[in-house]
């Protein structure tokens, strides 16, 4: 798995690279949410396009993936305006990158900051402290699944401000480290890696989660996410567990390198997408939409496998539970 991390990261960047030639639209309004170590910490934000709706409107805060090495918060720009279309104050987030002396333990502080500064700020940025959802891709992923699940460092909270988001939206998500190598060297011996597993530290209060995941995963595998959310509904919770047949990590089609190359299934993601704003919805963050034809528009969403396509073998099928917690 650590050579696949590896790949990831060299491909992010070159991918960055890339992208960073043509002219660029123009940048959401920012504000700093943290300075630490002599960097400036942004969060780019942006608002439903009906400003009668910026008022204690539900917020969603996105982490974006890179291995917790690479990337930034425009990774998550394209997601972000496509939650504020659907009426969130949509939050992207950047965190500081493992390299020198920084760890994903930095990066895990910062994003439990970033919750933090902006249920602070709720009143100046018009959100619902009360609705705070958290979107994490990858490694962004095990970073708000840690802030949900208790993980956030106590010295950040010094004024009892909760860090922990009101629902998780995760895609691919790394949340079982103990057996990853690559995290374990970027911890650097400042911890072990099952510390900082979402998996291990799930709780009774641990927020509602959807989670978007290719069967064959072989970066984030599924065996993880199963984990997760076996463990959550046990404790009478809810964890919603999409799995998807045949593709790997974020979906990709290209099983043989899936670190690069990415080739997402156009069909899953669109599904993938679709079921998670329809979680949302089912938890009040966002007003329904019309249903696509064969779906109800109020039964909760449940674990399942990509419509046409044979159910899952038992091993990897989940028992998603029934109960929702009334905490939002």
């Amino acid at each position: 798995m650590s050579a696949g991390w590896r790949g990831c990261v060299a491909i992010a960047l070159l991918v960055a690279a890339a992208g960073a030639a043509p002219a660029a639209e123009p940048r959401p309004a920012s504000r700093v949410y943290r300075e630490v170590g002599g960097q400036a910490l942004r969060a780019y934000l942006f608002y439903p396009p009906d400003p009668r709706a910026r008022e204690r409107t539900p917020a969603i805060l996105l982490f974006h993936g890179g291995g917790w090495s690479a990337g930034s918060a425009e990774w998550t720009f394209a997601s972000a305006e496509r939650f504020a279309a659907r009426g969130l104050v949509a939050i992207a987030v950047d965190y500081r990158l493992s390299q020198g002396e920084v760890t994903p333990i930095e990066a895990l502080s910062d994003a439990c900051a970033a919750i933090r500064w902006v249920r602070r700020n709720a009143s100046e940025l018009g959100v619902d402290p009360e609705r705070i959802a958290a979107d994490g891709v990858s490694a962004g992923g095990q970073l708000a699944a840690m802030a949900a699940c208790g993980g956030c460092p106590a010295e950040d909270g010094a004024d009892g401000t909760s860090p922990s988001p009101n629902a998780l939206l995760l895609w691919s998500p790394a949340l079982d480290l103990g057996a990853d190598g690559w995290f374990r060297r970027l911890l650097r011996g400042r911890g072990t890696p099952a510390a900082y597993s979402p998996a291990e530290h799930v709780s009774g209060t641990t927020p509602p989660t959807s989670i978007v995941i290719g069967e064959l995963d072989t970066l984030t595998p599924l065996a993880g996410s199963k984990k997760y959310c076996e463990r959550l509904n046990a404790l009478g919770g809810r964890c919603e567990l999409n799995v998807y047949p045949g593709v790997g990590h974020l979906l990709t089609r290209n099983l043989e390198r899936q670190e690069a190359d990415f080739d997402p299934h156009p069909e899953y993601r669109a599904d993938g997408i679709a079921r998670q704003l329809r979680f949302l919805e089912e938890l009040g963050f966002i007003a329904g939409a019309p249903s696509p034809a064969g779906q109800g528009g109020s039964e909760p969403s449940r674990s399942h496998t990509a419509p046409g396509h044979s159910p899952l073998p038992p091993e990897l099928q989940v028992d998603t539970g029934q109960s929702m917690r009334a905490s939002l």
